[in-house]
């Protein structure tokens, strides 16, 4: 038997083994996202995510993973995706479809978020159903959660206090992002992250907000110098993400496999995933120091600065919520309580 025929043979005994996993499978179901099948995001949050929910439902649900849009569209489409029904969950960043979950983005803002991803998961599932749940019509919100926070990276700037960002280009995945930028005098780019390292290496841009843990995954440390971060592990805001599934598939779900999945998006899972992402970053920076890029992190009167710079980013925020009708200040005060107490 030729080689070919024996790859043939094999490639077939794969396809009929997977299939009959997926048929073996009640409720079988397509999970979308935009990174790649070995980033973090995938490893260490989607797949154990997914894998805990088919073991709560006993083997009765099956859900494949598709990652780098392989199901086709761009990131800012996964939302559109699931709200119509073209793929069953995903897994994205609520700042690629700019507007639409306002009420969510107060947990986004600098000095809102700053460096305990597990409390601002929590605070998020606390206050989702009395203030968030109304923006996410057409979705089964499964759970929302931050990534560790925005650190600030640099081709070949240095910097130690809010005037040497001014001038430069920096990318950004959300509007919150954005302003953060535009109150620093600088000016913001609005990609992926996958297009990142590229805009980096070209000069397109001259710096990125995205947190540590995604330095191995698209090798910044080769297209910067340096990784800055305020004091105590503060950042300068943060990006939420959500695993949304479409909203008529889960209504036609019995109690059963509903309660499968709620099983696996309680707040033990959010306050792991908080140590996940952590943890994550840790690896991400030390992977940048030790090819040879500089880690600063700023001390108190430095970090203060950049926080009296960014203020009115939180007071435009509030602002437009005021103007679409959301009480701004009251939210941001719940937000800011809710994080603290569970900070504790």
């Amino acid at each position: 038997m030729n080689s070919s025929v024996k790859s043939l043979i094999l490639a077939s005994g794969i396809s009929l083994l997977s299939a009959t996993t997926t048929i073996a499978a009640e409720y079988n179901f397509k999970l979308h996202h935009f990174l790649g099948a070995t980033s973090p995001s995938q490893t260490e949050t989607i797949e154990p995510w997914a894998r805990a929910v088919e073991k709560a439902s006993g083997g009765r649900v099956s859900i494949e993973i598709f990652p780098s849009m392989s199901l086709g569209g761009r990131p800012p489409e996964l939302v559109g995706q699931a709200r119509d029904g073209v793929v069953d969950i995903i897994w994205t960043v609520n700042g690629y479809t700019p507007g639409v979950f306002p009420r969510t983005e107060v947990f986004e803002l600098p000095f809102v978020h700053t460096n305990n991803p597990g409390a601002t998961n929590l605070a998020m599932a606390e206050l989702f159903e009395s203030e968030l749940a109304e923006e996410y019509k057409g979705l089964e919100v499964m759970f929302l959660h931050v990534h560790g926070g925005n650190g600030l990276h640099t081709v070949d700037t240095s910097v130690h206090e809010p005037a040497d960002v001014n001038g430069l280009k920096i990318r950004t995945p959300s509007r919150t992002g954005a302003w953060t930028i535009e109150a620093l005098g600088a000016s913001a780019a609005a990609m992926p992250v996958p297009a990142l390292p590229q805009a980096l290496a070209t000069k397109a841009v001259d710096a990125a907000f995205v947190p540590w843990e995604i330095i191995p995954a698209l090798k910044l440390q080769e297209q910067t110098k340096y990784q800055i971060e305020g004091i105590n592990k503060t950042r300068f805001g943060t990006l939420v993400f959500q695993m949304s599934m479409n909203k008529s598939r889960w209504n036609d779900l019995p109690d059963d496999i509903k309660q499968a999945f709620r099983a696996a998006s309680g707040n033990d899972w959010l306050a792991h995933l908080g140590e996940v992402w952590e943890a994550t970053d840790t690896q991400g920076i030390a992977m940048a120091v030790e090819a040879g890029n500089t880690h600063i992190m700023l001390d108190q009167a430095q970090t203060d600065a950049f926080e009296l710079a960014l203020k009115p980013v939180i007071e435009r925020w509030v602002d437009e919520a005021n103007g679409a009708g959301i009480d701004g200040a009251d939210l941001l005060a719940k937000a800011q309580a809710s994080i603290a107490k569970h900070a504790k």
